[in-house]
């Protein structure tokens, strides 16, 4: 079947088993080819392709809410609901969403982008269809690894509270990104191997129901019978003792199963778990051979081989830069330790996992546990390192306010793919963490110009010994700068000239300081001559340097890959409204209020106006209106 011509999922309720598995397989070989040139969820969305059709085959969406926990595994739901000729525009600018999007389709009912969110979202369509007098399914498919996070637990135990009819799909492919870890994933291998557990209840129920005048003592009886079969056959009874039916295990990849097993679970009443085993890269071998996370979300590849298509360079990953720092310095200093919240693929620490494995923890997608836990480590003087992705850093902000700032405690930040990161679009852009840090009392920032300044600053938090400091980087590789063995302590709070003049200013950090740079040498051809400076320090600003510039009564530009609402640019404007300073032009450049969707950084940076043309424009508006400001009396050294 041509996939990409289905405009609504009504047809499959006319299809033959076997037509069904045929379609399976289109599926499947249709992501893989235009996978292999967009990138995107591959792994997460090979494991889902026969689950989804039997959902779409039972349910009636949009009617019927089907909730997709983190998102990334909804490409064949897309599919199936008309949006597979849009698939070459996946996760391109413009193009079709990597995740759920409501304004792309009637049956995309929740976004997200992170995990551990539709039990409670579907718990609350739930609620209101009920108050509302609906008549329709509420459907939640969670993954194993999204159940360890702490939003999960809150919702399950008011779904066991308020015991509204609603299914929750537990699908269990022992990953999420990379392996699960923790308790939970080790109680659901445990129900894995259960699953005798529910042949045994059913033919239970059924000799009970043959005998006559069952009552009494007798179904006294036989209740505590079918209780302790549960304990004798299942170690883990869990979800029942939460008030949830658990209906499980059943081969994820088994059709007629799982239409069978959707169809009697949407007849009972109460909240229902079907614990769903599915395998994560299904139909592709390279994929389903992977036990790290490589295929989670990889990049453009040859099909025939499996090898992934980059670009060429020679400079190391952000991330791989950090977990280097982190090996050297952890082979002198045994307090130093690392926590990641399921992310040590991703942020590249299996250097660090590998040589200190008792220094590694992986806490599972659980980043307010991991937070805390890493303040637990402070209060005994250890140092622990939280390494953490920006996006996912916003789920942890009580306690980086309660139990990190407030207590005023040496943890090291490592803020992660810090700034826009592309096609992962509005969910995962990680441009609002100096925003919200900035406002905590205690916390120092700080962002590298490059992979080098990134080293030496990580080593000045590790050696710091005041209070927090988050160390932002971004995703993606460096430039490619000369690498010196030796880690250096850069001064809390220093900037840094890297290039003078005495028309105007920008001051700028990370990866912007190269647009800032550009603009600059577009203007010096005009003779026009900016200084720009290495604002790498955002908290706390260099407040002697920026009297400086205040004294010097040239115009001064900040500019930001992040929200300007709280951002640096605020700071700056801030300080100088302190100092009440009213002589001198000051204008910000950065994202505005709106969350940024997908597509290359390039792009994004083009459309919000950030590019070094619109620097260049800026300063040169800049500087007329200080000369209309000063009366003449600014005397700018140019060459005009």
């Amino acid at each position: 079947m041509d996939v990409a011509r289905i405009k609504n999922p009504k047809f499959l309720k006319k299809l033959s088993i076997e037509q069904m598995n045929r379609l399976a397989a289109d599926i499947r070989s249709f992501l893989i080819h235009k996978l292999s040139k967009t990138g995107g969820h591959l792994g997460p969305n090979l494991g889902v392709v026969e689950l989804t059709l039997a959902l779409h085959r039972v349910f009636n969406s949009p009617k019927d809410k089907l909730i997709w926990d983190v998102g990334h595994q909804t490409y064949v739901h897309k599919i199936l609901t008309g949006r597979g000729d849009q698939f070459d525009s996946l996760r391109q600018f413009h193009g079709l969403c990597g995740f759920p999007k409501r304004s792309e389709s009637e049956h995309d009912v929740w976004e997200t982008g992170h995990s551990s969110t539709s039990l409670s979202a579907a718990l609350g369509m739930a609620v209101a269809r009920d108050l509302k007098k609906e008549n329709n399914q509420v459907v939640a498919v969670i993954g194993d690894g999204a159940l360890t996070g702490g939003m999960a637990m809150e919702a399950l135990n008011d779904i066991g509270h308020l015991k509204k009819d609603m299914i929750i799909i537990l699908n269990d492919n022992e990953m999420s990104i990379a392996p699960n870890v923790g308790a939970m994933h080790n109680m659901l291998d445990r129900i894995r191997s259960g699953d005798k557990y529910n042949k045994a209840k059913e033919d239970l129920e059924y000799l009970m129901k043959k005998i006559p005048a069952f009552g009494g003592k007798l179904a006294s009886v036989a209740e505590r019978i079918k209780d302790r079969l549960k304990y004798l056959l299942v170690s883990g009874v869990f979800f029942e003792e939460l008030g949830i039916t658990y209906v499980g295990p059943v081969d994820g990849h088994n059709i007629e199963a799982l239409i069978d097993t959707l169809n009697r679970a949407r007849k009972r009443k109460g909240p229902v778990l079907i614990h769903v085993l599915t395998q994560k890269g299904k139909g592709y071998k390279p994929a389903e051979m992977d036990s790290i996370g490589t295929w989670h979300g990889p990049g453009p590849y040859k099909i025939e081989s499996g090898d992934f298509i980059k670009p060429a360079t020679s400079a190391p990953a952000y991330s791989k830069v950090v977990n280097d720092v982190l090996q050297q310095m952890a082979r002198t200093d045994e307090r130093i330790c690392v926590i990641s919240p399921a992310m040590v693929v991703g942020s590249k620490l299996e250097g660090f996992a590998k040589e200190f494995p008792n220094r590694l923890f992986d806490v599972g997608i659980a980043e307010q546990h991991a937070a805390t836990f890493a303040a637990g480590l402070a209060t005994q003087q250890m140092k622990p390192v939280l390494s953490i992705y920006s996006t996912f850093m916003q789920r942890a902000y009580d306690q980086l306010v309660h139990d990190i700032c407030r207590q005023n405690l040496n943890v090291t930040i490592a803020v992660d793919r810090a700034g826009l990161v592309g096609a992962d679009g509005e969910t995962h852009q990680g441009v609002f963490d100096i925003s919200f840090l900035r406002a905590l009392p205690n916390m120092i920032i700080a962002m590298g110009k490059d992979e080098e300044e990134l080293r030496d600053l990580m080593y000045t938090a590790l050696n710091y010994n005041n209070g927090p400091i988050a160390v932002r980087y971004p995703r993606g590789n460096g430039l490619g700068v000369p690498i010196d063995n030796d880690l250096h302590e850069i001064p809390i709070g220093s900037w840094e000239i890297l290039r003078e003049g005495a028309d105007a200013a920008i001051l700028s950090f990370g990866p912007m300081l190269q647009t800032a740079l550009e603009a600059a040498k577009v203007l010096d051809n005009e003779g026009l001559h900016v200084s720009v400076i290495n604002a790498r320090y955002l908290k706390p600003l260099d407040t002697a340097l920026l009297n400086q510039l205040a004294a010097r009564q040239c115009p001064i530009l900040t500019l930001e890959e992040g929200v300007l609402a709280g951002g640096f640019g605020s700071s700056v404007l801030e300080y100088y409204a302190e100092q009440k300073t009213r002589e001198i032009i000051i204008d910000l450049m950065g994202i505005p209020d709106q969350f940024v969707a997908h597509g290359s950084v390039k792009e994004l940076l083009e459309e919000l106006g950030l590019t070094s043309e619109k620097v260049a424009d800026r300063l040169r508006q800049m500087v007329h209106e200080q000369d209309q400001k000063t009366g003449g009396n600014w005397q700018r050294v140019t060459s005009r």
